[in-house]
This record gives C-alpha cells, structure tokens and sequence, in this order.
C-alpha cells in the first residue's frame, strides 16, 4: 500500500507513481493555502489507521513493519508507512510534528524494509513480481522524500533512520542502473526514480540509464495516447514521471508528450468526471475510476503553460473527486509550493463533439449531459453514459459454430454514422487427401487446413451508430445462414431500477425486452432505451463470453436478425 490509496481507503495494497522533486520548499516562506491545510488534516485523520496493518510480534522476521490488507508484510506498506510518518513529522501543521515516538517506529519500519530488500538491491511486489526492478522504482516514490521530509523535520534521534533509509536508496540505486523491465511505463518510472536519486546522490551512472531508457523514444502515439493506453493507471504514472525527468535533467521537450496526452484525456471524460477505461490493455480495461490520479498533472501543466482548459479540468477534478483522492497527493504539493498559485482563469472544456482516436480503436461522442465511447476489437462494443446511469456495455452473440460474439476490427465514419462489421465461416471438413494420411492415424498431425470444406455457413454482421433524438441510434443487421439463435445485452452498472422489462426466468439480474420502450434510472438521471425484442429466452449462447455480474437485458431473435435500437 501506498500513501496515496492509504488516504483514500485506510487499508490497501499498492498503485504507486512516481515522484516530483522538492523545490527548495524548506525556504518557501509563503502560507499554505487553506485546501493544503485541510489535506494535512486528511492524513492526521487516517494515519493511526497504520497501527492495526503493523507487525508487533517481536519474534516475527518483519518485526516493526507493516502488513497489506491479507496480512501479508510487504516493502510497499512498509515504506508508505515510513513516507507517510517523515512527511508528517516534518510538518508544523500536523499533529505528528517532530515526534519522538514515531522517529523509534520509522527506525523499526527501515529495519525490517532492508530485510525485504534483496542483495541485489530490489524488492519483491508479492502479489506477482520478485527481484522486480521497476517495483523498486515505484517504492522509491516513498522512500526518497521520506529522507528528504525526515532529514528537514530535524526531529531529534531522527540520525539512525537517515542511515538506514540512505542504505535502502543506495541499494536500490545499483538495482536500477542495471535492472529490466517488464511494460512501457516502467522505464519512465525508473528513469524518474533515478532522476531523483541523482539529486541527492550524483552518480553519472544514474543518467547514463535514464538516457538507455530514453533513447527508446517516448510511446506515444499520434492521437496524444500512450502505448499501454491505461487512462485509469498508468498514463497519468508516465506523465508525472516525464515531469520529473524533465524537470530534474533539464529535459522540456519531455513536457511536449505530456501536454499532449493531457489535451486528448479532455475527450475521454464522462459528464460526471469518470474517465473512460475501456480502450486500455492493462488490468484497468472497463474499470470505474475518476481523474483524480491526473490531478497534478493538470495543475501543474496549467500552471507552467497558462492553459485555461487544464485550469478547468483541475476545477472539475476538485468537483468530482473526494478530498482523500486528491489529499492522497499532498508530497507532491508541500514539497513544489509552485502548485500553490492559484490556476489561470478558466477555457471552456470541450463537452459537445464527435471525435475518433484511430489509434486508440475508439469513437466519442459527447453531447453535453451524455456521451458514448464506440469501441473496435472489443466484445463491449457500445458505452452510453448519462450523469451516472451508465450502459457499462452493449453486445451481441449468435450461436454460430462457437465462435459468433461480435467484435469490429475496424470502425469507420459513413457520413455522421459509425460502422463496425464482422464476417464469420463454419466450415465442414471433407476426407484428407491420401497421400496426406499420416500412418499412426494422428489427426493432430492432418490438420484442417489441408482438408477439401463444404457446407460453409456464413454469417455477417454490420453495426451503425448515429446520432438521433438527443441520443444514439444504433441498427444492427445479421444475415446469412438463417435461423441462428441471437442475443443482444444490454449491460447495466448497478445501482439503479429498471421499468418496461420483464425478469428472465431462470437468471438473477437478467431481463428480456419485447415492448416498445423501457428505461433504466440511478436517482436523478434515467437511461430510456427500446424497442425491444423477445423472440426466446436463451441469453447465454454458445460461444458467446460469459454474463457480466450486472443487470443486462436482452433482446433475442434469430437470423436473419435485423434491428433498431434508440439510446436517449
């Protein structure tokens, strides 16, 4: 766990970022602004919530560290522990300030994290990496300013700790001038780590391996995404890392990248401050999440820039988002008192367009109070989000050879409409010629491709989305072998009453639409769909990927399947 999903939730295992360097913030005279004031707050508040996660056996191998929500003792609860206890103890506004008690219990915590760090210099992610570089990388988020934070707070006996956390970076500095990675974004995390061990500790190797890193040029593609595409994780980790980079090595253009994605995610933003997930290739796919993580990002790009529209993403980052979200970055804020200025007058941010990310596979459509995100090479190939009634997915499946769940290589504009299509064969196989007999009889060994077919079945599927009503229309067709079972989910996120539905008789959460219209409502805001249709009641088709635990109605028929639906 980290400071960052400590704040947030009390007890949680890792989603570290990287870290910004301090700007002499020790002779910054200037007041703290109120909102700082209260994130200082924040973390008095949640702070003693460590001592049920710490290892108090004495006999225990990690005695004085700090367990995960499993029970599990681990170097990132630990550090968070150690990072969350410096930067209190350094601030004269917290409860903490240079406490006695808490530097013997940040001595305990370091003692037990060089025991988890390897020889090597690395640490173990234990849910799946071991000797992981780009874990130390990550961890370093914690453990440099928890030095930094500590050796400032001049909190008496704080010189052991010192010792051993100089120690803990030393070691894992030779880990990251050598070690590999695994995915996109850990490079820009350990060049940034390394970035930062080299302003407290100059060491020409460091900058040699963020230049390695660098020279692979920075992943980013021409509609402003990076490679991983992870807008609820690991993008706003690669931008806050290229900030550092470039700050600490003097690097600007590393700031282009950044202001680019930045510019794009103004487009990916749900009229309730959600960003869309469903384009990533990281474990983040199809998840919920708010634009908190870019909140530095924004604001400290508004500010250098002037740039009235990240200005106003900062605003509604604030509106959307929970005090113990953004508290969650308050290192970031004490040690650049530059974030303190108050942001640039407001642009208005873009809330009515239809754009495509041709790189990134998707379309959006937003018009004002709702928006939809159309997605290639995706089964969940339709969103529709209206203030937070959401169609987390639309799909649809015929049972066609085990293989008829659709999905669109490609989406392509017809004039104002989208259209995605997929063609399927089923083939049947006929006798292998003789010469292709193998003599043991192996039919792993003659494959299918060498086989004359026959019988082929076809099935073609075309999906177009436009505009209509202040809403979507979406028309589907599926022609070709006839009298294919087909079933279309509409896939709620729960929370909400449905009405005009009927309830599936023999599956929970699932309901079958014949009538003309229907609608589905979370407190103020109401998602009306329809017509339906209701021509049997088999929803799990073979082939077809299985339920999403949420509330899904259907519409069934059988090919030739051709049918309008309206989204408003």
């Amino acid at each position: 766990m980290n400071r960052r999903t400590f704040v947030t939730t009390g007890v949680s295992t890792l989603c570290a970022v990287p870290l910004l360097g301090f700007q002499h913030f020790d002779k910054y005279t200037a007041p703290k602004p109120a909102w700082l004031l209260d994130w200082i707050k924040i973390y008095d508040q949640n702070f003693p919530n460590y001592k049920a996660l710490k290892v108090t056996d004495a006999n225990h191998k990690y005695a004085g560290g700090y367990m995960n929500d499993m029970e599990i003792p681990n170097p990132h609860s630990t550090a968070a522990f150690i990072a969350t206890a410096c930067m209190l103890m350094s601030c004269p506004e917290s409860a903490f300030y240079q406490s006695k008690e808490l530097v013997k219990e940040v001595e305990a915590a370091t003692q037990c994290l060089l025991k988890m760090q390897h020889s090597d210099g690395t640490i173990d992610l234990l849910e799946t990496n071991f000797h992981s570089t780009p874990d130390t990388g990550f961890i370093l988020e914690n453990m440099i300013p928890a030095y930094k934070y500590l050796k400032l707070s001049k909190v008496k006996g704080a010189e052991p700790s010192l010792e051993l956390i100089k120690t803990f970076l030393k070691r894992a500095g030779e880990a990251l001038t050598v070690g590999g990675i695994h995915t996109p974004n850990h490079r820009w995390v350990v060049s940034a780590a390394l970035t930062k061990l080299n302003e407290l500790f100059p060491d020409p190797r460091y900058v040699g391996r963020i230049e390695q890193w660098l020279a692979e040029h920075i992943d980013i593609d021409p509609d402003g995404q990076y490679n991983e595409k992870s807008t609820n994780s690991y993008s706003p980790i690669v931008n806050r890392s290229l900030i550092i980079i470039a700050k600490g090595l003097n690097k600007p253009e590393l700031l282009e990248p950044v202001r680019k994605n930045l510019m794009m995610t103004l487009y990916y933003v749900h009229p309730n401050g959600e960003v869309v997930t469903e384009a990533s290739n990281r474990q983040d796919k199809g998840t919920i999440g708010n634009m908190s993580r870019y909140y530095y990002c924004y604001r400290y790009m508004a500010l250098l820039d002037n740039n009235g529209e990240m200005a106003a993403m900062c605003r509604l980052i604030e509106q959307t988002s929970t005090k113990n979200q953004l508290a969650g970055y308050l290192d970031y804020f004490l040690e650049d008192p530059t974030l303190w200025s108050a942001l640039p007058a407001d642009k208005p941010l873009p809330t009515s367009y239809a754009k495509a990310f041709p790189y990134s596979g998707l379309v959006r459509i937003r018009r004002e109070n709702w928006d939809a995100t159309i997605l290639s090479n995706n089964a969940s190939w339709l969103t529709f989000h209206k203030g937070n009634a959401v169609l987390q997915a639309m799909r649809v499946a015929a049972s066609f050879f085990g293989k008829g769940q659709f999905q669109s290589a490609k989406i392509t504009q017809e004039g104002t409409t989208w259209v995605m299509q997929n063609a399927l064969e089923g083939p049947y196989y006929q006798p292998i010629a003789k010469e292709q007999i193998v003599p043991d009889g192996d039919w792993d060994k003659m494959p299918r491709a060498n086989r004359p077919q026959s019988e082929i079945q076809k099935l073609e599927t075309i999906v177009k989305v436009s505009e209509a009503n202040n809403g979507l229309q979406i028309d589907i067709e599926m022609t070709g072998t006839e009298g294919v079972p087909v079933s279309f989910e509409l896939i709620f996120r729960a929370g909400g009453t449905f009405s005009g539905v009927t309830k599936h008789p023999k599956k929970e959460t699932a309901y079958l639409l014949a009538g003309e219209s229907a609608s589905y409502t979370v407190n103020a805001d109401t998602i009306h769909f329809g017509p339906g249709k209701a021509e049997h009641k088999g929803i799990q088709l073979r082939g077809a990927l299985p339920a999403m635990d949420a509330p899904t109605v259907y519409l069934t028929g059988f090919t030739p399947f051709r049918h309008t639906i309206k989204l408003s």
